[in-house]
């Protein structure tokens, strides 16, 4: 994935976030429905901004940028931990 095709799905992800609240303001869906789907979206979100810290590190340091791969959700979510 290049870096524009990266913020493109953050966008894309922003947008549906944005959609499902909406979505639950007006009793479209429950909120248990919002949150699953929430937590899924910012899983998702995490993933594409490491991916483009990763890309964005590799050109920095003078790598190629295309070797750089989303890594998995609990290495992601638990980077800290």
């Amino acid at each position: 994935m290049k870096d524009n095709d990266i913020l493109k799905q953050i966008s894309e992800l922003v947008d549906e976030e944005h959609s499902l609240r909406e979505r639950l303001v007006a009793g479209e869906l429950t909120s248990e429905e919002e949150h699953d789907r929430i937590s899924s979206l910012e899983e998702q979100l995490d993933r594409c901004w490491d991916l483009l810290r990763q890309r964005r590190a590799r050109r920095d340091a003078g790598e190629d940028p295309d070797y750089a791969s989303p890594r998995p959700v609990n290495e992601v979510e638990n980077y800290m931990q």
